[in-house]
C-alpha cells in the first residue's frame, strides 16, 4: 500500500516536471508581466498540492510501530531525493533573454511561502543538494548516503561540467547561454524574474546563487575569461550565469533592490563597479594561475609522504602506534597482536589504523621469520581498505631473508606486487628506517632473484632553493671554514664521554654550596636524609611490582586505559630513580600535578628512547660515523670546502649498511606522557611516608605521608597541587645537600654537536630533541617541516652557531660564587638565601584582642611574606642550578646544541646554563678559542665596555672610546679589586659582563704588544631597535630609516629619545592648554619611561599593555606623586603611540595590513601560515580553546588545548600574533644569513636574537657581512612574495571550492592581499655605510 502511495507521487512529480518544462521553454522576452505572473501562479498552484498533501497523508495514515516508523523514515527520504530530481530538473533548461534587466514580482503562494520583496527574497525551500544528502543522513539511524543521492551528486557533477563547456562559448557567441536556476526561467514563489541583456554594457550586479548552482570559481573564470575588449560582455555573461541563493534569513536584503526609474540608475552605477571589480578579479586570477610556488606544491596535503599515509596523525594514531611499540619493546607480543586485531574488528577503530600501525606487527614477525602471520597482516589491510607501503614490503622481504627455506618465487612475486603498487627495490632502500640487521636481511632476499643488485641511494645534495643562498652553496672558491682547536683524537675522546653521559640520562654534580663548612646538624640531616631514601627507594620497588602485577591483568583493548606496556620499557629500579629524583627537585612551594607528572613522563620517554637506539644498535654505528666527521672538524686534518650537514649527510651514504640512524621512533603524544606521569605520582603519594616524630622525638609517632595532593587558585582556576611537607621541607633546607642531579640534556654537551641533517635528527647524540620547539600535543609545524623538501640553509646555520665552542671565565666565576655564598646581592642580580628572606608573621585568627581591620591587615602580611619567600626560593634555586653547572665544567671545553621556535628564532638547547641568559650566565661564558686583538681589537673593547655601562648612548663610537680613554683609572682598579676598591663596575647596566672585560682591557694593556695579545672574550654588536629597522626597510620609511639607524649619521639615532622629545612637546602643548595630568608630569618623561612602549610597539604591544609598562616606569620614580600614576600612564601610552605613527608612517601602514590579511584569513577559518626568505615555513598554532578531561584515581586534569587543528583558529591571537610574527620570522632570517656567511669567511659567531657576537679581532668583519645580508635580505622583494603565497594560499583554492555565501568576504580577502603597501624611496644600499646600524 505504502509503495503504491510513493508511486503516485511519482507520478504527479512527473505531470509538474512536464508541466513546468512546457512552461519554461515559452521565451519571456514576448511576455507582459501578467502573462508571467498567470503563469507562474499555475505552476505553484500545480507545485503546491500533491506533494504537500500526499505528505501530511504519510504522516497521519500510517501507525506509528516501530517497523511503522522506519518505513516513514525511508518514505519520506524517497520524497526528499525525488524533490530534489524535480529541482535538478528545472535546471535542464537554457533560456536565452534579450530583454533589459527587469524585477518582475510575483505574488506568494503554494508550499513556498515567503515575502515577494523584490529578487533576494527567498524560499523555505532548500535546493541544496548536498544539504538534503544530510538531511536525508539525519533522519537515518546510519549516516551513510544512499545510492539514490550518490546517483543525484553523479548528475549534478555532470550538469556542472556541461555548464563550464557551455560558459567557455561565452567569448565567441553574442548571446550568452546560462545555466538557468529556480529564478532565471522559472519564478519559484516568492522569488522575482530576472533577465539580463547581453547587448547592455553595464554589469548586473551578483546575487548569490544556489549551492547546487555554479561555482565561485566558474564565476570568475567565466567573467576573466574573455579578452579585455569584451570585458563588459565577459561580466554580463558571468552574472547571467550565476543563479538565486535560496536560502533563510536573506529577505530584508530584498528592501534596497531598485525598482523604480532612480533605482535603475543605482543598478547601473553598481553594474560598473561591478565590472570594475570583475577587471581586478580578472587580473588576480591572471596572477594566481601564473603563479607557482615550489614549497606550497610539495606541501599539497593530497600529495602522500613518503609512507605513502600522510602525517596528519591525530593524537590517538599516536596513542595506538606508541602503545603497540611499547609492547613489541617490552617484550608482549601477544599483547601486541591482541590489540591491533581488537582495534581492527571494530570498525569506528580501524578508521583510525594507518599502514605504518599495521607495519609494527609485520616487522616483529619478520624477525622472527614467520611469513605466514606476515600474510595474514597483508590480508587485514586488505580488509581495512589500505594500500602495503614501502614498510611492508620492507618487512616481508626481511622475513624472506631470515627465512632459509623460502622461495625464490615466493620473492619474485612479492617485487612484482611492489612494481604494481609503484614501488621500486630502491625505494626500500632510500625512504624505509632500518632497525639493527633489517637492511642486510631485506638485500640477502632480494639478491636471491638479482644477485649483482646494489642499492643506488638517492644523495640530498640539492641546492637550496632561496636566491638568497644561491651563490653561498654554488661559489665556494673563498670560503675558509673554521677548524677547532682539537685533535681528531681528542674529539672522539669527548665524544666517547659525552656518549656515556647520555646513555645514563642524568648526570649528578657537585653544589656550589658544598664549599660552606658542614655543621653537626647539617650532617644529621644529610645522614636522616640517606637513610629515608634507601627506604623509600624499597617501598615504591615493592609498590611498583604489585601496580604492574594488577594492571597486567586488566583490560588491553582499550589503549587509553592501560599504562602496563608503559610501565615494562625501563627496570622498575629506574622508574623508582625518577621518582625519587623528583621529590629531590620538587619546589618547596610545590608544583602543579600537570608539570610534574608531565615531567616525569617525559623522563621515562626520555630513557627510552635512548634505550630503543641501544637495542637498534645505532650507538655503534653513530661511533663509526661520528669518527670519521671529526676529520672535518680537527686542527690535524685537511681542509674541507663542504659543510658540516654534507659531510655527515656523504658518510651516512658511504656507511649505509646497518641500522638507519634517523627517524624509526614515535613520539608519544602528551596524553600518554601525562597519564604515565600521573601514574607514578599516585604511586609516590600513596606510599612514600616519613615518621612524624623524625624532628621532634616529644610528638607521636605516626606515618605521615610526606606529599600531599591539594587544590589551589592560579588565575581563578583550581588546579592540583603536590607540595612536600613541612618536615621533608625543613629536612632538605637544613641537610644542604651538596649535589645536585640534573637530566643529560641539561648539561653543555662535552663534543660538537651532531649536525641536523633533517627535521628529526641532529643535536645529541643519543637524547631526543626536537628542531623546533612547540607547545606540548601541537603537531601541525612537524607536518610542515616535513613536507619541506629544502631547508639545507635554516639548517646549516644551526649547525654553525652549535658548533662553537665555549669555556668559563675562570676568575669571574668565584668571585661570584662568593657573593652567592655569602649573602647574595640584589643590586648585583645574586639572590640572597632564605635566610635573608622575610620572617612569616604567626597569628591567631581566633584571637579576639585583634580588630577585624587589624586580623585582615595581618593576614596580608602573611599572604606578602609566604609569596616573597617563594620568590626569593625560586630565584636562588635558578641561581643555584645555573652557577653549579657553570663551576661542574669550570675545566671543561663545551657546545650548546641549537634549535629553535615556530618563528625561526633560534635557542641553545640546554635551558638553565646558556648565553642568552642573565648578565651573570653571559658574564662567565667566553670563546674556547682565542684571537689576537689585531690593530683595532683593543678600541673595541674599550668600546663594548662603555656599550655595557649604558653611557654615552648618542655619542659616536669615537666619542664612545676617548671616554673608556678618560676612565681607565676605574677600568684597571675593577679589575684588580673587584670588591674592595672604587667598585666603579657596580654602576654599569650590565655590572657582571662590565666587570669580565674590565679584566680583558687589564690584561691585555699589561701584555707586552696588546695586538698580540690572545683574547677569547666575545664583543658584542647590538642592532638599533631591530624591530623597528625591519619595518622602515620594508616600506623604504626615509624618516623611520633615520631614527633607526639605517641612514648613515655622525652620531648614532636613538629612537627613544626621539619619542620621548615628540611626547614632551604633546605635552607642554597639552599643559599651556591647562590640563592638568600634563602638568603634573613636566620633568618626568625621559628616555627611560617610553623606551620599553616603544620597543615593544613594533611587537604587537597593545595600549593596555603599553599603559602597564609605563605605569611600572612611573612607579620607579621615588618624586613622581603616586596618586596620579593612573591616569598619567593612560595620557603618556596615547602621546608615545599618536608620536610613533607620525614618526613611522610606513610602518604603521604595513602593521595594519599584516593585521586586516591575518584578522580576514583567520575569519574564514584558516590559521595564517608564510614561508620565511629562507625557505622555512612558518605556522601560527593559535586555536579556540578546546577543553580535554584527562580522568586518573587522583583527579581528572582538565587540558585546554588551544592548538587543535580541528578548532577554529582564534581570530584575535592571529591577527595580534601576525605582525611581530612576522618581524621575528626576518630577524631570524637575517641572523641566519649573518651566521653562514660568518662562518665561510672563517670567523667565530653567535648571537642572541639580534645581538651578534665575535672575537675584537673580527668584529669589523662580521658588521660588513652583517649589513650586506641586511641589504641581501631586503632587496627581495619581501612583501609582494609574502602577497602572492598568501593569494596562492588562502584564495587559489577558494576560487575551485568556495560556497557562494563567502564570496563577499573572499573578495575583500582576495583584494586586500592584491594590494601591497606601497614603498617610500629609501636607497637600502646606504645600510651598508650606516655605522650604528648594529654597534
Amino acid at each position: 500500500m505504502s509503495f503504491l502511495r510513493v508511486c503516485a507521487f511519482a507520478k504527479c512529480l512527473r505531470r509538474r516536471s512536464l508541466f513546468e518544462r512546457c512552461a519554461v521553454r515559452v521565451s519571456l522576452a514576448d511576455c507582459c508581466q501578467l502573462c508571467v505572473s498567470a503563469r507562474d501562479g499555475a505552476v505553484r498552484r500545480v507545485s503546491e498540492t500533491p506533494l504537500q498533501l500526499q505528505r501530511r497523508n504519510v504522516s497521519s495514515v500510517i501507525p506509528k510501530t516501530e517497523d511503522a516508523k522506519k518505513r516513514v523514515l525511508k518514505q519520506s527520504q524517497l520524497l526528499d531525493v525525488l524533490d530534489a530530481r524535480i529541482q535538478q530538473l528545472q535546471t535542464d533548461v537554457l533560456d536565452v533573454q534579450h530583454a533589459k534587466v527587469q524585477f518582475v514580482k510575483a505574488p506568494s503562494a503554494g508550499r513556498g511561502v515567503s515575502s515577494a520583496r523584490g529578487p533576494k527574497s527567498t524560499s523555505q525551500e532548500k535546493s541544496d543538494i548536498p544539504k538534503l544528502g544530510q538531511t536525508v543522513a539525519k533522519r537515518t539511524s546510519k549516516s551513510q548516503t544512499s545510492r539514490w543521492m550518490e546517483k543525484l551528486t553523479e548528475e549534478s557533477k555532470n550538469k556542472l561540467k556541461k555548464q563550464q563547456k557551455i560558459l567557455k562559448n561565452v567569448k565567441e557567441k553574442p548571446v550568452a547561454k546560462s545555466k538557468g536556476s529556480k529564478s532565471s526561467s522559472q519564478m519559484l514563489p516568492g522569488t522575482a524574474q530576472k533577465t539580463i541583456s547581453t547587448k547592455a554594457k553595464k554589469a548586473v550586479p551578483v546575487i548569490k546563487t544556489n549551492r547546487r548552482g555554479m561555482k565561485l570559481s566558474d564565476e570568475i573564470r567565466a567573467a576573466v575569461s574573455s579578452t579585455a575588449t569584451s570585458t563588459a560582455a565577459a561580466a554580463a555573461a558571468a552574472a547571467a550565469a550565476v543563479p538565486h541563493k535560496v536560502s533563510k534569513g536573506k529577505r530584508t536584503e530584498s528592501k534596497n533592490q531598485p525598482s523604480s526609474e532612480g533605482g535603475q540608475k543605482q543598478t547601473v552605477s553598481g553594474a560598473q563597479d561591478r565590472a570594475k571589480e570583475l577587471a581586478e578579479m580578472e587580473e588576480l586570477e591572471r596572477r594566481l594561475s601564473q603563479q607557482v610556488s615550489q614549497w606550497t606544491s610539495s606541501s599539497n596535503p593530497e600529495h602522500p609522504e613518503v609512507d605513502g599515509e600522510g602525517t596528519t596523525c591525530g593524537d590517538i594514531l599516536l596513542s595506538i602506534r606508541s602503545y603497540l611499540e611499547a609492547c613489541v619493546f617490552a617484550g608482549e607480543i601477544n599483547r601486541a597482536q591482541c590489540f591491533l586485531l581488537s582495534q581492527h574488528r571494530v570498525l569506528s577503530r580501524r578508521k583510525h589504523l594507518t599502514t605504518s600501525v599495521y607495519n609494527i606487527m609485520m616487522r616483529v614477525w619478520a624477525k622472527k621469520g614467520t611469513l605466514n602471520q606476515i600474510g595474514r597482516i597483508f590480508i587485514l589491510l586488505e580488509e581495512a581498505g589500505l594500500k602495503p607501503n614501502v614498510g611492508s614490503y620492507c618487512a616481508a622481504l626481511e622475513c624472506m631473508g631470515r627465512n632459509p627455506s623460502c622461495s625464490p618465487k615466493v620473492i619474485t612475486r612479492c617485487l612484482s606486487q611492489m612494481e604494481e603498487d609503484g614501488l621500486s627495490v630502491d625505494d626500500l632502500f632510500n625512504q624505509c628506517v632500518f632497525r639493527q640487521d633489517e637492511r642486510d636481511m631485506v638485500l640477502k632476499a632480494i639478491h636471491v632473484i638479482q644477485p649483482d643488485y646494489q642499492p643506488r641511494l638517492n644523495l640530498t645534495t640539492s641546492q637550496c632553493s632561496s636566491s638568497l643562498v644561491q651563490d653561498f652553496y654554488s661559489q665556494r672558491a673563498d670560503h675558509h671554514y673554521p677548524k677547532l682547536d682539537f685533535t681528531q683524537e681528542d674529539l672522539f675522546e669527548r665524544f666517547k664521554r659525552q656518549l656515556d653521559v647520555e646513555q645514563a640520562c642524568t648526570v649528578t654534580i657537585d653544589s656550589v654550596e658544598a664549599a660552606r663548612p658542614v655543621t653537626e646538624n647539617m650532617a644529621k640531616m644529610r645522614e636522616l636524609l640517606a637513610e629515608q631514601r634507601a627506604q623509600w627507594q624499597k617501598i615504591l620497588l615493592q609498590a611498583l611490582r604489585e601496580s604492574k602485577m594488577i594492571l597486567a591483568n586488566t583490560n588491553t583493548k582499550d589503549y587509553r586505559l592501560n599504562l602496563y606496556p608503559y610501565l615494562c620499557l625501563l627496570e622498575d629500579r629506574e622508574y623508582v630513580d625518577i621518582m625519587i629524583q623528583s621529590v629531590a627537585n620538587l619546589p618547596f612551594s610545590g608544583e602543579s600535578l600537570k608539570i610534574l607528572a608531565g615531567d616525569l613522563g617525559n623522563r621515562v620517554y626520555t630513557k627510552y628512547s635512548v634505550q630503543q637506539k641501544r637495542q637498534n644498535q645505532t650507538v655503534e654505528k653513530l661511533g663509526k660515523i661520528y669518527n670519521t666527521y671529526t676529520d672535518l672538524l680537527a686542527k690535524d686534518t685537511k681542509e674541507y670546502d663542504v659543510l658540516p650537514r654534507e659531510q655527515w649527510c656523504e658518510l651516512e651514504t658511504e656507511q649505509s649498511s646497518g641500522p638507519t640512524l634517523q627517524g624509526g621512533e614515535t613520539n608519544w603524544p602528551y596524553k600518554v606522557t601525562l597519564e604515565l606521569g600521573t601514574y607514578l605520582v599516585d604511586l609516590m603519594i600513596r606510599n612514600l611516608k616519613i615518621n612524624s616524630d623524625i624532628l621532634n622525638p616529644a610528638n607521636d609517632r605516626k606515618l605521615i605521608p610526606i606529599l600531599y595532593h591539594m587544590y589551589a587558585f592560579r588565575n581563578t582556576r583550581q588546579i592540583g597541587f603536590i607540595k612536600p611537607h613541612p618536615i621533608l621541607t625543613q629536612m632538605q633546607q637544613e641537610a644542604m645537600e651538596t649535589k645536585l642531579t640534573f637530566d643529560s640534556y641539561v648539561m653543555p654537551m662535552l663534543c660538537p654537536p651532531v649536525p641536523w641533517t633533517s627535521v628529526k635528527f641532529g643535536a645529541y647524540l643519543l637524547t631526543p630533541t626536537k628542531l623546533m620547539r612547540t607547545v606540548e600535543g601541537a603537531t601541525q609545524h612537524e607536518v610542515l617541516l616535513e613536507k619541506c623538501q629544502n631547508l639545507h640553509a635554516v639548517l646549516d646555520s644551526l649547525n654553525q652557531l652549535g658548533n662553537c665552542a665555549w669555556r668559563i671565565n675562570k676568575p669571574l666565576l668565584d668571585i661570584i660564587i662568593s657573593i652567592f655564598n655569602d649573602r647574595g646581592s640584589d643590586k648585583l642580580d645574586i639572590p640572597p638565601p632564605l635566610s635573608e628572606a622575610p620572617k612569616i608573621p604567626h597569628f591567631n585568627p581566633q584571637d579576639n584582642t585583634y580588630t577585624t581591620s587589624e586580623k585582615a591587615h595581618m593576614k596580608r602580611e602573611v599572604i606578602n611574606a609566604k609569596k616573597k619567600c617563594s620568590e626569593m626560593h625560586s630565584l636562588r634555586m635558578d641561581a643555584l642550578y645555573k652557577l653549579s653547572i657553570a663551576n661542574h665544567v669550570r675545566d671543561e671545553i663545551f657546545w650548546f646544541p641549537h634549535n629553535m621556535d615556530f618563528r625561526g628564532r633560534t635557542y641553545p638547547c640546554p635551558p638553565y646554563f646558556n648565553h642568552l641568559g642573565s648578565d651573570v650566565t653571559r658574564a662567565v661564558l667566553v670563546f674556547a678559542e682565542g684571537k689576537p686583538l689585531g690593530p683595532k681589537g683593543l678600541d673595541w673593547l674599550k668600546i663594548h665596555l662603555v656599550n655595557l655601562t649604558g653611557l654615552k648612548k648618542r655619542s659616536s663610537l669615537q666619542g664612545r672610546l676617548e671616554y673608556a680613554n678618560t676612565i681607565m683609572e676605574d677600568i684597571l682598579d675593577s679589575a684588580d679589586n673587584p670588591l674592595n676598591g672604587k667598585k666603579w663596575w657596580m654602576n654599569a647596566d650590565e655590572p657582571w659582563q662590565a666587570l669580565a672585560c674590565c679584566m680583558e682591557i687589564a690584561n691585555a694593556v699589561r701584555s707586552p704588544d696588546p695586538t698580540q695579545f690572545i683574547s677569547h672574550f666575545p664583543v658584542h654588536q647590538d642592532g638599533s631597535c631591530n624591530g623597528l629597522q625591519h619595518y622602515a626597510a620594508l616600506g623604504r620609511d626615509v624618516i623611520g630609516a633615520t631614527s633607526v639607524n639605517l641612514m648613515p649619521c655622525d652620531v648614532p639615532q636613538d629612537v627613544y629619545s626621539g619619542v620621548a622629545q615628540q611626547v614632551e612637546e604633546f605635552r607642554a602643548r597639552d599643559a599651556e592648554n591647562g590640563l592638568k595630568i600634563a602638568q603634573v608630569l613636566e620633568g618626568f618623561i625621559t628616555r627611560k619611561v617610553v623606551k620599553q612602549t616603544v620597543m615593544t610597539v613594533v611587537y604587537g604591544v597593545t595600549r593596555y599593555g603599553g599603559r602597564l609598562q609605563i605605569e611600572k616606569r612611573l612607579k620607579e620614580i621615588d618624586e613622581f606623586p603616586k596618586e596620579h600614576v593612573w591616569d598619567a600612564s593612560h595620557y603618556l601610552v596615547r602621546l608615545v603611540f599618536s608620536g610613533l605613527k607620525e614618526m613611522f608612517t610606513g610602518t604603521r601602514e604595513i602593521q595594519d595590513w599584516l593585521t586586516e590579511s591575518a584578522r580576514l584569513i583567520s575569519k574564514a577559518g584558516h590559521t595564517v601560515e608564510w614561508v620565511t626568505p629562507l625557505g622555512l615555513p612558518i605556522v601560527q598554532p593559535y586555536h579556540r580553546t578546546r577543553h580535554q578531561v584527562l580522568k586518573s584515581t587522583m583527579q581528572h586534569i582538565n587540558l585546554q588545548i588551544n592548538h587543535d587543528t580541528k578548532e577554529r583558529p582564534d581570530t584575535v591571537k592571529q591577527k595580534n600574533a601576525f605582525p611581530p610574527n612576522f618581524i621575528h620570522s626576518l630577524d631570524s632570517t637575517h641572523m641566519m644569513l649573518t651566521a653562514l656567511h660568518c662562518y665561510s669567511a672563517g670567523l667565530t659567531f653567535v648571537s642572541v636574537h639580534d645581538c651578534f657576537w665575535t672575537h675584537a679581532l673580527t668584529v669589523d668583519t662580521m658588521n660588513k657581512v652583517c649589513r650586506e645580508q641586511f641589504v641581501s635580505l631586503h632587496s627581495q622583494p619581501i612583501l609582494q612574495e609574502l602577497s602572492n603565497f598568501l593569494l596562492q594560499k588562502y584564495c587559489a583554492s577558494v576560487l575551485t571550492e568556495a560556497k557562494n555565501k563567502k564570496y563577499q568576504e573572499y573578495r575583500r580577502l582576495m583584494l586586500l592581499l592584491a594590494k601591497v603597501p606601497q614603498t617610500g624611496d629609501f636607497d637600502l644600499q646606504q645600510v651598508k655605510e650606516s655605522t650604528y646600524f648594529f654597534s
